[in-house]
């Protein structure tokens, strides 16, 4: 029954097309029931998918399909500078043009402000975030004479602001508290994930100076509010994942499973993205963008039959029963 409503939905998607005003005006969807599977792609809009991009996106959509859930998009729009409004529509059409369809109204995180608000003012009632003065170069000059910790996700904040009450009218970030604990979670693909976040992540920044809310927040929040059940993501975000539950438990919002996928990385050796000019998804070229996906994702497909004679909704439809035999849901929640 939960297939066929599934694909009901997504009979509806298909008939109609989004003008990028209409995108843009869509509302979070209410939350999934208590037990549903849930996941979602969240890309940032500041330029089209890529491969990399692709593998992510069918990752997700694969292990939906396979345990006949839904399957939503989000856009990580939270930081303007970054964020194109235009390449929204860009990003969609390339989804629809390989069969990736949607079963939910898009949700934009640039209409969400108020809610990550509301979340920092819970996590300050609660003792857990801080306001920072530290500045760029500060942190920069301190690093330079003391040398730079780095850790799991970047540089290790020093904590000069955590103990120190630093007045709302100065120009300020904030800081959440981690605590001083080894984070164990469990990973559908890499196994158990451990990490002692105040001495591998530090207290990272949670909204900016100059006003953007951080990708952990957001990200944990809209998860939670969503009804968000798997997150499939790249293995480059496996790093800020015992962050990621600890934010979500401070925050009292269900902590969802996970499972990271494979990276695609560049002739340079590092992460295929947009910020080293990867070579946009041209959709039409759908079938072999699939193939090359799949490929890293280490998916073959039905032995019998030419998949290069297959249509995509076969190639899909293909791949999830692979999924499914190869990623069981058997792990609980962290």
């Amino acid at each position: 029954m939960a297939f066929v409503q599934s694909f009901l939905i997504q009979l509806r998607i298909r008939s109609s097309k989004h003008t990028a005003r209409q995108l843009t005006q869509m509302k979070t969807h209410s939350p999934t029931s208590p037990g549903a599977y849930h996941g979602r792609f969240a890309p940032t809009p500041s330029g089209p998918l890529h491969l990399g991009s692709l593998v992510a996106a069918l990752g997700s959509y694969l292990d939906a399909r396979a345990n006949e859930g839904r399957w939503s998009v989000r856009m990580d729009d939270t930081d303007r500078s970054r964020s194109r409004p235009e390449t929204i529509d860009t990003i969609m059409e390339q989804l629809e043009a390989h069969g990736l369809w949607s079963d939910d109204e898009m949700v934009l995180q640039s209409r969400r402000r108020d809610r990550y608000e509301a979340a920092l003012e819970q996590l300050a009632s609660a003792g857990r975030v801080y306001r920072c003065r530290c500045t760029r170069a500060r942190l920069r000059d301190w690093a330079a004479e003391h040398g730079q910790r780095m850790g799991a996700i970047g540089p290790v904040y020093p904590g000069f602001c955590r103990k120190i009450d630093v007045a709302a009218t100065e120009r300020h970030a904030l800081r959440f508290k981690v605590s001083d604990v080894e984070r164990r979670v469990a990973d559908r693909r890499l196994g158990t994930i451990r990490q002692a976040l105040a001495r591998e992540v530090g207290d990272p920044v949670l909204r900016r100076a100059d006003g953007p809310i951080a990708y952990h927040l957001a990200n944990v929040v809209d998860d939670g509010d969503m009804g968000i059940t798997q997150v499939v993501r790249g293995e480059d975000l496996a790093p800020m994942t015992p962050l990621h539950v600890e934010l979500a438990e401070a925050l009292g919002l269900a902590t969802p499973n996970y499972l990271h996928l494979p990276l695609i990385n560049g002739p340079d050796g590092r992460k295929l993205s947009k910020t080293n000019h990867a070579r946009p998804l041209d959709p039409s070229k759908a079938p072999e963008n699939l193939d090359a996906a799949a490929r890293v994702l280490g998916l073959t497909g039905p032995c019998q039959g030419s998949i290069d004679d297959r249509s995509i909704d076969d190639r899909l439809a293909g791949w999830s029963e692979e999924w499914g035999r190869r990623y069981p849901l058997s792990i609980s929640p962290s």
